[in-house]
């Protein structure tokens, strides 16, 4: 089954740049993960919806308000790597989103 991952920034453009590179890499692994990036102002009305949460590093506030959501809806979060996200690593997401969703939060 295909894992969906949500990437958030304040106005979807940088993690779109970032979801882009991750669909990139998923597509040379053949990996089962679906990358989309979406706006902080639209994260909740997507939250249910998928199986992990990437919120960029410049947004590390927000995981003390998101924390409860996710965890009622089920959904594992964590901040996206400040090394991966400044050089837009795809195959670093990759990795992280892999080792979150097989374990992690």
């Amino acid at each position: 089954m295909t894992k969906k991952v949500l990437l958030v920034c304040g106005a979807g453009a940088s993690s779109g740049f970032m979801a882009a590179a991750a669909r990139k890499a998923v597509k040379k692994t053949g990996e089962d993960i679906e990358f989309k990036a979406k706006s902080e102002s639209e994260l909740m009305e997507n939250l249910n919806s998928i199986d992990l949460l990437l919120v960029a590093p410049h947004l590390k506030y927000m995981i003390d308000d998101v924390k409860g959501a996710c965890e009622q809806a089920g959904v594992k979060y964590s901040l996206i790597p400040q090394k991966v996200y400044g050089s837009l690593d795809g195959p670093g997401l990759v990795n992280t989103a892999k080792e979150l969703l097989e374990g992690g939060k």
